[in-house]
């Protein structure tokens, strides 16, 4: 999805404002019949699912490609022949519907498109696929999380540098003294020493990566469903450490974009601000400039000054 869906809005507003009053439309306006103002009613009602979708899907501070496959089960579903419908709302309803069935039709794509959304506390039910298909998502969220902390144990833990200059420790510390241990530890200790071996290891025995995962999946699955309006990142945020392997897996999949929207901001952004009469700037002060003005609260940082 790319600029073309902010032209599908800019049209539709367009078609919108066509549907006002007499009173609120412009001179040239005037020209357009009843039939037509019908049809352009009826156009501005086909397409409102299209501009709740395009408008959701062009945020930037939400994971969006989490929400890409829920969208396009609605719109199927709102793109479906209604009793009522007008012979022009059913030609309308048959290109949208054809044209999205086309789209992400690639298993790979599918696939990726519903981890997605099985990650993201909002969507986790995943109500738009069958079971089987569920259940298929979330054993490949679990062997993708399992593959996951299988490299981060692979990875070399970095130790800190020693220091080249140590001071002289105190001869106190090293050869400590042995501590005194009571003598009812004593006698515990010689049962230890004698039994400990066959009953010191009372504790349950560790659980492999594989039932971690299962475990936490399970546990995901059964916490109520985060409400739409929520943040997704700053839930996982505070559950980081309840589902440490889902969590990370999280991290790598609703990081992506769901649309190039924001990347065409960000060159439209650059635009405005290399212009002919600022084109001597460095390429590092432009990267400074693109990122405070994508990032910096201009309305706070001058009531500072």
């Amino acid at each position: 999805m790319t600029c073309s869906s902010v032209s599908l809005n800019n049209n539709l507003q367009f078609v919108q404002r066509c549907c006002l009053p007499k009173s609120e439309r412009v001179a040239h306006i005037f020209t357009l019949n009843k039939t037509d103002i019908g049809n352009t009613e009826e156009i501005v009602r086909a397409l409102k699912s299209m501009q709740v979708a395009t408008t959701v899907m062009s945020e930037e501070k939400n994971p969006t490609l989490s929400l890409v496959a829920p969208l396009l089960a609605q719109l199927l579903h709102d793109t479906q022949d209604n009793i009522g419908d007008t012979a022009l709302v059913r030609n309308i309803k048959q290109s949208i519907s054809q044209d999205l069935k086309k789209r992400y039709a690639s298993t790979v794509e599918r696939n990726t498109l519903y981890t997605a959304s099985a990650l993201d506390p909002r969507f986790k039910t995943l109500p738009f696929l069958s079971l089987e298909e569920r259940q298929e998502t979330y054993a490949r969220v679990v062997a993708e999380a399992i593959t996951l902390q299988e490299e981060k144990r692979q990875q070399p833990i970095c130790e800190p540098e020693a220091h080249e200059h140590h001071e002289k420790p105190d001869e106190t510390e090293q050869n400590p003294r042995p501590p005194l241990i009571p003598a009812k530890m004593r006698k515990s200790r010689g049962l230890t020493d004698l039994l400990g071996q066959t009953y010191g290891d009372v504790g349950a025995p560790p659980k492999s990566l594989s039932a971690t995962a299962e475990e936490e999946v399970k546990r995901y699955q059964e916490v109520t469903s985060l409400a739409l309006t929520e943040d997704p990142l700053s839930w996982w945020k505070s559950h980081e450490e309840v589902y440490p392997f889902l969590a990370t897996l999280a991290k790598r999949y609703l990081c992506i974009p769901g649309t190039s929207v924001s990347a065409e901001r960000v060159f439209s952004t650059a635009g405005d601000i290399v212009t002919a009469k600022r084109s001597t700037l460095t390429s590092e002060h432009v990267d400074q400039l693109l990122f405070l003005s994508k990032n910096a609260d201009i309305a706070s940082l001058s009531k500072c000054v």
